[in-house]
């Protein structure tokens, strides 16, 4: 059983807040923030952002930083937090520290926490959260890593995660920027094909704020990490005063594919979905998987994502509400060459060979019921739009003036508490 949960989600407030007129906080049961709070992590500048979260009226309150939070990164900011305040240092403790001050906002910091709503009058819902201010490294900023550790790092995301807060977007979605072109993580995009959230939520490339609808392939025996197609959302809030609203309820006019609720034989009576341990799962699969059926890997980094690239690319961040847009795929070689050495990730949170299949995760106890988890939602939140120059009247010096997002609400159905 579900019920419609509204999430309002934002990003990259930067220090901006709705106490200065910067955006609105449409009312809803849970507010998430994907990160950058502040310009430099500064006490004063967390202490004013966390001040107004734990206002904001909302039954649910969900945090991680981003890479301008330096001082929320303890091992960066004792390394190069001179660089950025040299002449005011900063307690990164302290920092971290004021968190516990605000006891109605859960701070994740690359680890995963399961909110129950139990407000009389609520959704009465329960669902776990991911969380990470992690985003490839690109600068001298926080929380970045090197590309050799994100396969790892992401391979840590929990596979019952309903919601996935990431800073940096997944590759591909959301993360169109002018500088970079694609500045998402495709790490964390493989992570997101296995996990498969309702909500993946993200920030951190401004010029990628919206939401596409991704569907994932469940039935390809060939290519790992597939995706079947990408429908982008169309903002109601566009240049108007009408809220930036998505609904992706069973009541809505195209209701997210994404239930924990599909029957299928259940290997281990014992035991459901969520407390199948990861040594059942490797147990099971060394006595059920060949342990020599490798995939070929894929050498063109282009085509990771099976995507086509033979054929130039159709997708549009700025399509009409009728556009479905599908994405080609390249296949692998079913039968590869017998010295192919496979390179591919694994499973998050597994003991699975790197010589498995793609088919052969997804016939997997553990994914036997989760194959009702078909779509991920994947949301970029970002409030700072850009900065742009103005004249002022009557003289010939100009100033920065922000643009700002307004916060997307997403109602989606997320599970009813057991004791509702």
């Amino acid at each position: 059983m579900s019920c419609k949960t509204r999430f309002v989600c934002v990003s990259d407030t930067h220090n901006a807040s709705p106490a200065d007129g910067a955006f609105k906080l449409p009312d809803g049961d849970v507010l998430v923030h994907a990160g950058d709070l502040t310009n430099q992590g500064t006490y004063a500048e967390i202490r004013k952002t966390l001040d107004w979260i734990e206002a904001a009226d909302f039954e649910a309150k969900i945090v991680i930083a981003g890479n301008h939070d330096i001082t929320l990164d303890e091992r960066f900011y004792a390394e190069y937090g001179l660089c950025f305040h040299n002449q005011y240092p900063q307690d990164s403790r302290a920092c971290i520290d004021l968190f516990k001050d605000y006891p109605s906002i859960t701070y994740l910091n690359h680890e995963s926490a399961t909110i129950r709503l139990t407000k009389k009058g609520g959704p009465r819902t329960t669902f776990k959260v991911f969380g990470s201010p992690l985003s490839p490294a690109n600068g001298l900023w926080a929380f970045g890593y090197l590309p050799e550790e994100a396969e790892k790092l992401w391979g840590q995301m929990p596979l019952d995660a309903d919601v996935v807060l990431t800073h940096t977007p997944p590759k591909y979605h959301c993360d169109e920027s002018k500088g970079r072109g694609a500045a998402g993580c495709e790490f964390l995009r493989r992570a997101l094909s296995q996990v498969r959230p309702r909500l993946a939520i993200c920030g951190h490339v401004h010029e990628g704020r919206g939401a596409e609808r991704v569907r994932w392939d469940l039935e390809s025996s060939h290519v790992q990490f597939k995706e079947l197609d990408t429908r982008y959302w169309v903002d109601p809030g566009l240049n108007n005063k009408k809220q930036c609203v998505l609904d992706l309820t069973i009541k809505g006019a195209l209701p997210l594919e994404n239930s924990d609720d599909v029957q299928a034989v259940n290997p281990y009576p014992h035991t459901n979905s969520n407390d199948l341990s990861r040594n059942d799962f490797a147990s099971w699969r060394s006595k059920n998987v060949a342990a020599d059926s490798p995939i070929q890997p894929v050498q063109n980094p282009a085509a990771s994502i099976g995507q086509d690239i033979s054929q130039p690319s159709t997708a549009r961040h700025d399509t009409h509400e009728s556009t479905h847009a599908t994405k080609h795929f390249l296949s692998l070689p079913s039968k590869p060459h017998s010295s192919a050495v496979p390179n591919h990730p694994v499973l998050p949170h597994t003991n699975i060979s790197t010589h498995s299949t793609a088919i052969d995760i997804l016939k997997a106890p553990e994914d036997g019921w989760r194959m009702g988890r078909k779509e991920t939602c994947v949301i970029n939140a970002a409030i700072m739009a850009s900065s742009r120059r103005h004249a002022d009247s009557g003289s010939d010096s100009s100033r920065m003036a922000k643009v700002f997002n307004k916060a997307i609400v997403v109602d989606v159905d997320m599970p009813v508490s057991v004791n509702k």
